[in-house]
C-alpha cells in the first residue's frame, strides 16, 4: 500500500481510508445492511494486513456503535501510533441535537473517544456546514479540542467553497487550528468539485478525503443493477437519480476500459481518483472481504492521458448535491 502525507500535517496516511459507516449494529441507528462486530472485524483486520493505516468514521454512524467496533477492533489488532483515526460532528445523537456549537462539539468528543476506547483522534471533522451556530463558536470550540490534545488535527466535509474560504481565513485571522483535510463527494459522475473546492485545497495545501468515490457502487457493476443496499440507500436517490442518462454512459466506458486492461470497474473508478492532483486518500467501504481485496488492488492501476480523457470526455454538469 502506497502513503502520502495528510496535507500539511506530518501524518502519513495510506491512499486508500477504510470509510467504517458499514460497520455498526443493524438494529442501533438508521441502517439495517451494516455488520455487526463479529462480521466487522475480520475486514478491519484484512484492511490492516493490506497496509491501510487511515480509518474514518463518525459518531453518528449506527448511533456510536461503529466507533465502539472499530476502536475495540483497532486496539485488538494494531498499535495506536501505526494507524491514522478520523470521526466527525455535527448530526443528533441522543443526547446531542444537530449542529456545531460549542457544546455540541465538546460532548461530542468526550463521547466519541469513550466510544473508540482512545485518548485522542488524529481529525475531528465538521460532518456538515451548520447554518444556525456562528462560525466563530464553532471554530474556537474546534481550535480548544485541538489544544486540550483531544483532536490532533481538525478537518471539513460538504459544503461550498466560499464557506471553506470564510472557514480558513477565519482560523488564520484568530490563529486558531486549521483545516487540515476536505471530505467531499467527489466521483466519475460528480465532478462539480473541480470548479471551486479543489483548487482552492489545492492551493492551501489542503487534503481532499473524496466520499463516495464509487458513487455508491453505481460504477462498480452493470448498470441498473442493484444491490441489498442500494435497494434501501435513500441518500444515493437524492445524488444520483436526476442524472441517470449521462451517468450511464460514464459508466459504460469505465467498464470498456476495465475490461480492456483485466481489471475491475471499482478499480479503475478509484485509479481515476488517485490520479488527481488534489486527491489524498478516497474513502473506500466494504462489506466483504473479496471486495476489499479487489478494492486495494485499485492503487496498482494505472491509467494513461488516453484512458482519462475517455472517461471525462462525457460528462455533463451535473447539480452539486450533497451538502445536506
Amino acid at each position: 500500500m502506497k502513503t502520502i502525507q495528510l496535507g500539511t500535517t506530518d501524518l502519513q496516511v495510506s491512499r486508500l481510508c477504510l470509510g467504517c459507516m458499514t460497520f455498526g449494529e443493524p438494529d442501533r441507528g438508521k441502517h439495517a445492511w451494516t455488520l455487526p462486530e463479529e462480521s466487522s472485524r475480520p475486514l478491519i483486520q484484512q484492511a490492516l494486513e493490506a497496509g491501510i493505516n487511515f480509518f474514518d468514521t463518525a459518531n453518528s454512524y449506527s448511533d456510536g456503535s461503529s466507533e465502539e467496533i472499530v476502536g475495540r477492533a483497532l486496539k485488538a489488532f494494531a498499535r495506536r501510533d501505526e494507524i491514522v483515526v478520523a470521526t466527525k460532528v455535527y448530526f443528533p445523537m441522543s443526547n446531542l441535537s444537530q449542529g456545531l456549537s460549542r457544546k455540541n462539539i465538546l460532548q461530542s468528543i468526550d463521547d466519541s473517544l469513550n466510544r473508540l476506547g482512545m485518548d485522542y483522534v488524529d481529525l475531528l471533522q465538521i460532518h456538515r456546514w451548520d447554518y444556525e451556530t456562528p462560525l466563530e463558536e464553532t471554530l474556537e470550540a474546534l481550535n480548544d479540542v485541538v489544544k486540550a490534545g483531544k483532536a490532533r488535527y481538525i478537518g471539513a466535509s460538504s459544503m461550498h467553497a466560499n464557506q471553506f474560504a470564510l472557514a480558513l481565513e477565519t482560523q488564520e485571522r484568530h490563529s486558531w487550528a486549521r483545516f487540515v483535510s476536505m471530505q467531499d463527494q467527489y466521483n466519475l459522475i460528480q465532478r462539480e468539485e473541480e470548479n471551486e473546492m479543489h483548487p482552492l485545497c489545492l492551493d492551501k495545501n489542503i487534503a481532499v478525503l473524496p466520499w463516495s468515490p464509487l458513487a455508491r457502487g453505481k460504477l462498480t457493476r452493470p448498470w441498473g443493477e442493484t444491490t441489498a443496499r442500494s435497494v434501501s440507500d435513500e441518500v444515493s436517490k437524492t445524488l444520483y437519480s436526476a442524472t441517470e442518462e449521462n451517468d450511464a454512459e460514464i459508466a459504460k466506458r469505465v467498464e470498456t476500459i476495465a475490461a480492456d486492461k483485466g481489471v475491475s470497474r471499482a478499480q479503475v473508478a478509484l485509479a481515476w481518483l488517485l490520479h488527481k492532483p488534489a486527491v489524498t486518500a478516497p474513502i473506500i467501504g466494504a462489506s466483504r472481504a473479496q471486495q476489499l481485496d479487489d478494492l486495494v488492488k485499485a492503487v496498482d492501476v494505472e491509467l494513461d492521458s488516453t484512458d482519462i480523457a475517455e472517461l471525462e470526455s462525457v460528462y455533463q454538469p451535473h447539480p452539486a448535491v450533497g451538502f445536506e
